[in-house]
């Protein structure tokens, strides 16, 4: 099985029709999304219709689970919560309601999808985890690979049965081992906070036992525009430059 995976798309339409583009050659047999499809950028909507459309598998991430339960939105800063009420604006009653269905988790075996911590967080950053916390999430995977987002960051973390391991990851392809089990953060198509404004998704193939990152290049200045434009925080389209 080919799985592409993305990951914080953030209402970045752009960044969302380069990675669709760019997957389209790769045979891949299903794209699954770790939510926070909306929040931060211009086109929510337009996102969560192409999501549809398309058939996409999606989870719920924490802008999802912040306009369906506005409480959460005391959890967000003062720009992330702006955003957030301006998103609500953009979206229609359509919208809302497959917001209210996405679930907090999925697996399609041998993989594992959620937002945030593994195995059902849609809120709790991965950074946040202790080492002895990730053993123990380990210790009760049943899936090979858990997929997460929520951080922006690409990462891989490794485990034998006894140790952690934390590696990077960055464009290309790498082999991973059956034996192990790995989290994987599949870094963000339209928010990425790495110093690479590349939109960033991944590949997996279960078969060939491999994991590819792809960095794709999108109009990035026509986006902070539309961020402008839409009335959305500076701050979000500054971040993209």
């Amino acid at each position: 099985m080919r799985l592409s995976v993305i990951s914080d798309i953030h209402g970045n339409l752009d960044a969302f029709r380069e990675i669709l583009q760019d997957m389209a050659s790769l045979n891949v047999d299903q794209t699954v999304c770790l939510g926070d499809m909306i929040g931060y950028g211009p086109e929510p909507e337009q996102i969560l219709r192409l999501v549809q459309e398309l058939n996409i598998s999606s989870v719920r991430g924490n802008h999802e689970m912040a306009v369906i339960k506005p409480r959460l939105q005391n959890w967000f800063n003062p720009q992330a919560r702006a955003s957030i009420q301006k998103t609500i604006t953009l979206l229609t009653p359509e919208s809302l309601d497959y917001l209210q269905r996405l679930p907090n988790w999925l697996v399609i075996h041998p993989f594992r999808f959620v937002h945030g911590k593994p195995p059902a967080s849609p809120l709790i950053y991965l950074f946040n985890v202790s080492e002895k916390q990730l053993r123990h999430i380990f210790n009760k995977m049943s899936e090979w690979i858990t997929f997460v987002g929520h951080t922006h960051l690409l990462k891989l973390i490794a485990f034998d049965g006894l140790n952690v391991v934390h590696l990077p990851l960055c464009s290309g392809k790498i082999h991973l081992c059956p034996q192990k089990k790995y989290i994987v953060n599949a870094g963000s198509v339209g928010q990425p906070r790495d110093g690479n404004n590349a939109a960033k998704y991944v590949i997996v193939d279960s078969e060939a036992c491999t994991l590819e990152v792809r960095f794709v290049a999108y109009d990035a200045k026509a986006v902070y525009r539309k961020i402008i434009m839409a009335g959305l925080p500076v701050t979000h389209a500054e971040r993209l430059l």
